[in-house]
């Protein structure tokens, strides 16, 4: 009966893959345009191509290799996450230990001194004796519905669940590490701008004030440039302000303190933009996104409670035995043994509908999970989507932003000149001063958009982790010492 019982409930398979062609409503995408500074070179999307396990490495810099390498070595999360997985791993093992039998053994020695006024007699005499007793009891509770393979196939799902929800923190930890790094890089440019912009424009006030003092201008022109120049100063707070903030969260990812931080940095300039872009295709996204891969053992988890509410409805199966010996001596001689063997089947018959509703709550649990799955696949989708166009349209607005700049520097220089000459007013220069500054510093930021997009990318595409292989011994279940489960521990001594 056990080898040809089967499990009741649904099986379960995974859901399939959209039917999507592609993640935009372009077939084909084309290259991205280019422009003339660091980071600006045109990048081109390869249908189908794998990502490698460590994406990161392709922005060819040391620094954020190391901080990557750093920030997986020591951040709090990434061990939580692999004692999760352990914890499920474990969980999924102990209820495998239902599926055998339960085998005990028992022990006792009494001393006893017995007197026959017990039993009414007088005088009364007394005798000692010891008393021995020795047994082994099986129980087993035969699986004949599979309740008890469905449980084990929930928890076995919930442990692949922790392994993908701890894939998630590791893609989330090193995509906010490089971008975290390369926000901190573009900050810095940013200040290094205004600094550049505050010593032209102080350079710039000293010179009208020497033209004020000798009667060339008037007096306006030098409270306009003295505004110019105060206006400049007031932007460089709030870039250091985010500098600082910015390095604190970098410092929190890589695991260390705020007073912990050795300066390391990254520099805009030295980083190199993939020219090749992988994309994954869309029927491999499901399999490559840890939060669809996460909702999908959910899922899993789901379709075994099922089974595991069904089999409660059916009646219940176990057997058990036990051998032994009984008496003053010679233990296991045949007037001192003793042996049961016993079979019994339970089955609810009033219970007020308890495990018929429990069952239905679980197919409702089921259905909830699988439309939260079709969700996930969905905003997948959307994320790889907004990717791409983030790339196209930001390599167009780097393009646009270096045109601007050059424009405004030329018309800045133009206007220099010009009032030099007496041809224009001194205001024509402050606004030439105003539009070259935002449009360094929009640059700057556009600059750094670029590769924060193609890190948005590959995180969006799952990160390449089914290329890694570091299963940590944090995350592994630890073998038995025995077969038998041996005496009880404090949970000090376990630990």
């Amino acid at each position: 009966m056990l080898l040809a019982s089967c499990a009741v409930g649904p099986d379960f398979m995974p859901p399939d893959a959209p039917p999507a062609t592609g993640y935009t409503s372009e077939r084909r995408l084309a290259p991205t345009g280019s422009a003339a500074t660091p980071g600006g070179n045109a990048q081109s999307f390869a249908a189908g191509s794998d990502l490698p396990g460590t994406w990161w490495a392709l922005f060819h810099s040391r620094q954020i290799n190391a901080f990557v390498e750093e920030a997986i070595r020591n951040h709090p999360d990434i061990e939580a996450a692999q004692y999760a997985l352990r914890a499920a791993r474990e969980n999924a093992l102990s209820q495998q230990g239902s599926l055998f039998p339960q085998v005990s053994a028992s022990g006792s020695a009494e001393r006893t001194q017995a007197s026959t006024t017990q039993s009414g007699q007088w005088p009364g005499q007394t005798s000692l004796y010891t008393l021995y007793g020795a047994s082994v009891s099986v129980s087993y509770a035969l699986d004949l519905w599979g309740g008890t393979r469905r449980q084990v196939e929930a928890l076995q799902a919930q442990a692949d669940y922790q392994a993908f929800r701890m894939e998630a923190t590791y893609l989330s930890l090193t995509a906010n590490v490089v971008t975290a790094a390369i926000t901190d890089a573009s900050l810095r440019d940013q200040i290094a701008a205004t600094e550049e912009i505050i010593k032209a424009e102080t350079d710039q006030l000293e010179r009208i004030q020497r033209q004020f003092d000798v009667g060339a201008i008037s007096k306006s022109d030098v409270l306009s440039q003295e505004a110019t120049l105060a206006q400049a100063k007031a932007t460089l707070a709030p870039l250091q302000k985010q500098l600082a903030q910015q390095r604190n969260q970098l410092m929190a990812y890589l695991g260390r303190l705020p007073h912990q931080d050795r300066g390391e940095h990254v520099s805009l300039a030295e980083l190199r933009l993939p020219r090749k872009l992988p994309v994954s295709l869309p029927s491999s996204l499901v399999r490559q996104r840890p939060d669809i891969r996460q909702a999908e053992a959910t899922l899993h988890q789901a379709t075994a409670t099922v089974g595991v509410g069904i089999a409660n409805l059916l009646p219940q199966v176990t057997l058990s035995g036990s051998y032994g010996a009984s008496g003053p001596e010679r233990l296991f001689s045949p007037t001192t043994l003793v042996w049961e063997a016993a079979a019994s089947v339970s089955q609810k018959l009033i219970d007020g509908g308890a495990l018929y509703h429990t069952k239905e709550a679980d197919v409702a649990t089921f259905e909830q999970d699988l439309s939260l799955y079709k969700s996930t696949v969905i905003t997948a989708f959307q994320n790889v989507a907004d990717s791409l166009r983030a790339i196209q349209y930001d390599a167009e607005a780097l393009k646009a932003q270096a045109a601007a700049e050059k424009a405004t520097a030329d018309s800045l220089n133009m206007a220099i000149e010009q009032f030099k000459s007496g041809a224009v007013p001194y205001a024509n220069v402050i606004n030439a001063q105003q539009s070259y500054l935002n449009a360094r510093v929009s640059r700057i930021k556009s600059q750094a958009t670029r590769f924060t997009d193609t890190a948005a990318l590959f995180q969006a595409l799952g990160g390449g982790w089914w290329h890694r292989q570091d299963e940590t011994p944090a995350a592994l279940p630890r073998a038995n010492p025995g077969y038998f489960a041996g005496p009880n521990r404090t949970t000090q001594e376990a630990m």
